[in-house]
């Protein structure tokens, strides 16, 4: 079969760093193509040049025979190539509609748009309500927003970034067969995924980039996630090995917490209950939205909670703040990177100074002990092998990968008493991600209590010493993570704890 799109030999340069060094491949009408690599690897450039996002230095591009320069995402959508993102591009307080209209070109009446969403989203097995406000939908439902919008332009090509680290499996599934209906209609399909047991169950071709560079092709089908993975990053596969250990005394006790979100479109925590003991780690599951960030904000300090309902070590530090809990030992990692966890304009060297300050002394009587600063910024790039030219790189340079194994190792690296991570391998490659599985599991081995909320249920197996989902802003009753079936979890996750929580409380 022809090819649909040929890339040829394109080129992208920034000053300091080769993005992308004469990569070709091609894909064919019909065909799902999996794009892998590690973080760096080049993947990010690539899929915004076929967008039209960024115009390549060199190289060639043809879409169904035709030489394809796409100058702009308009271009490139006229061509017939959508993209759904790895970060929605939606307005919480506009509806379904509304949001779908602002990105076409020329949007009809609301009725009849209302009309067509409708029609397009249930043909595809994605219902949607069109007045629905987006604020008040799932992270699964916004998904669905993003690709009925792509869907409505009837392309030929459609580019998926991430699509499934929101989702519980049962909405993976569902994904999966829309994804299917198309690629059966004709839709190729570019799918980037870090998650190598979706790639061998969806894709026909993977192409594999290491450094800018294609460094193989294959069937995904025909190899194993260990093999895609060591074709990504060139060596043989770490995989995270756990210390047989008994947990110690309750590090940190939360009881029946109710917090009151900050977002208007958050959720507030009711009544959630906890132990984390020393050595341990609790792994907590939920599809995004369901109060992760809250809960984060409720430990970290971010949001006060009344005296006794949190205690770290028998001392109540519901009324302490983010830099008081973290002088006790209380360190938290936020899911967003960039503008939460990490200051996007300022150096690496900066970024470390904004929460090591405390534990690691980088303050003496007002003054900053810059060449110390330094020195625990380097020390974070090399143990955590973070890609940059060095300390003084602003934070917004690095790719997303590079910036979440920053942002984890500053804060392991400060020693925690108890350490909350949100989403902590969320955008990162195979091997970063066993890497910091690793530090988590090191860290509760030398007596940490880790907190690791997370949407990646294999990670949580992994890692997690217990289990617990969030719904609605409610926490189920802890379970041993051993034992536990994926299904069984989805359903936690969607909110069927509900009648085990009511037994265990009787």
């Amino acid at each position: 079969m022809s090819a649909l799109l040929t890339v040829e030999g394109l080129r992208k340069a920034y000053p300091g760093v080769v993005a992308n060094d004469d990569i070709s491949f091609e894909i064919a009408p019909g065909e799902v193509h999996a794009l892998l690599g590690e973080n760096g690897a080049g993947k990010s450039t690539l899929v915004k040049m076929i967008y039209g996002l960024v115009r390549p230095d060199a190289g060639r591009m043809t879409f169904g025979g035709a030489v394809y320069e796409p100058a702009t995402p308009h271009a490139a959508r006229a061509t017939g190539v959508a993209m759904v993102f790895q970060h929605f591009s939606l307005f919480e307080a506009l509806n379904v509609a509304e949001n779908v209209a602002l990105g076409m070109e020329n949007p009809p009446k609301q009725r009849l748009l209302a009309q067509r969403i409708r029609e397009v989203s249930e043909n595809y097995g994605l219902p949607l309500d069109p007045g629905r406000l987006v604020g008040d939908l799932s992270a699964g439902e916004r998904q669905r927003v993003e690709i009925i919008r792509c869907l409505l332009q009837d392309p030929k090509l459609l580019i998926m970034d991430e699509p499934t680290s929101v989702l519980t499996p049962q909405e993976v599934g569902i994904l999966f067969e829309t994804l299917q209906k198309l690629q059966g209609e004709g839709t190729a399909i570019l799918y980037i995924s870090h998650k190598l047991e979706e790639i061998k169950t969806l894709c026909d071709a993977a192409t594999v980039l290491r450094l800018g560079k294609v460094v193989g092709t294959c069937n995904p089908r025909e190899e194993s996630a260990r093999s895609m993975a060591e074709m990504m990053v060139g060596q043989e596969l770490h995989t995270p090995s756990r210390a047989s250990r008994e947990p110690g005394k309750v590090v940190l006790d939360m009881a029946a917490l109710s917090v009151a979100s900050a977002n208007p479109f958050g959720t507030s925590l009711r009544n959630v209950t906890m132990q984390v003991h020393a050595g341990e780690v609790l792994g907590i599951g939920g599809v995004a939205g369901n109060g992760q960030d809250e809960l984060l904000a409720a430990l970290s300090g971010e949001a006060l909670a009344p005296s006794d309902a949190l205690k770290l070590n028998g001392q109540p530090i519901g009324q302490l703040g983010p830099n008081a809990r973290r002088r006790l030992g209380l360190l938290a990692a936020p899911e967003e990177r960039l503008g939460h966890a990490a200051a996007p304009d300022m150096s690496l060297t900066e970024n470390a100074l904004l929460t090591g300050a405390i534990r690691e002394e980088l303050v003496s009587h007002g003054f900053l002990n810059w060449p110390k600063t330094e020195r625990f910024a380097k020390r974070i790039i090399a143990d955590f092998d973070v890609r940059t030219p060095g300390p003084g790189n602003a934070a917004r340079a690095l790719s997303g990968g590079n910036l979440q194994k920053f942002v984890i190792g500053r804060e392991i690296l400060q020693r925690p008493v108890c350490l909350v991570v949100n989403q902590p391998t969320w955008g990162v490659d195979a091997s970063a991600a066993a890497d910091i599985r690793q530090a988590l599991l090191d860290l509760a081995a030398a007596g940490c209590a880790v907190i690791c909320i997370s949407q990646d249920l294999d990670e949580l197996m992994e890692i997690s010493d217990r289990f617990a989902a969030l719904n609605e802003g409610r926490l189920s009753a802890p379970r041993p993570a051993k034992g536990l079936t994926v299904e069984e979890i989805g359903l936690m996750m969607g909110g069927a704890h509900d009648m085990e929580v009511a037994h265990v409380e009787a």
